[in-house]
């Protein structure tokens, strides 16, 4: 026994369809499909049976009798739903003077209480010293960080680029010493200033 679904097909008729005959001249079959009956009257449907609806599709064109600069102007509306739109900046004179805070509803006294304490900026981000800024960027550390930081990166980079573990690789050799040349510079800055990593 083939068990029933409730989910509607793609061609199945419209539930919502009235009990009448295709609109279709000289077809008497149960009309179940709707199509607009034009471009200025797309709320307003023909009713059809699946062979003419499919046939009332195919020749559809909701561009017809359009010329090419009526059909730009009428794509160009429908990326603001047709609704009417101004450059930026644009409006000037009265409809852009006569604005002003207050004439905005603030029952809660929100815009009020941020004039009376306003956000504070965050602090200027810290900056590397400038010899350690190529180094760091080679280990792909941020600023500030620790020798501890700067000798985990080293190990987890040594593994991958030491050249007998890439030894199909010519340019391993001179990537490893790259890297070893940054750690080296690293280390010796966080060994001068007692492994603290200060700004300059």
């Amino acid at each position: 026994m083939q068990r029933r679904t409730s989910k509607t097909r793609a061609f199945d008729p419209d539930p919502d369809a009235p009990n009448q005959s295709c609109d279709h001249p000289d077809c008497d079959q149960p009309a179940g499909y709707r199509a607009p009956r034009g471009r200025d009257n797309l709320r307003s449907y023909y009713w059809f049976c699946l062979q003419h609806v499919r046939q009332y599709n195919a020749n559809w064109d909701y561009y017809r009798g359009m010329t090419p600069g009526q059909i730009e102007n009428h794509l160009r509306a429908d990326t603001s739903w047709q609704r009417p739109s101004w450059k930026l900046g644009s409006m000037t004179g009265s409809a852009r003077t006569s604005f002003t805070v207050d004439d905005l509803q603030d029952p809660l006294d929100i815009l009020n209480a941020r004039r009376a304490h306003p956000t504070q900026e965050a602090p200027p981000r810290q900056q590397a010293p400038e010899a350690l800024r190529q180094p760091l960027a080679l280990l792909d550390l941020g600023w500030p960080t620790t020798l501890e930081d700067v000798k985990t990166r080293y190990r987890a980079l040594a593994r991958r680029y030491h050249p007998d573990a890439n030894k199909d690789d010519p340019r391993a050799e001179e990537r490893f010493k790259t890297i070893a040349s940054a750690y080296a510079t690293l280390r010796s800055h966080f060994t001068s200033t007692e492994n603290v990593a200060t700004a300059e």
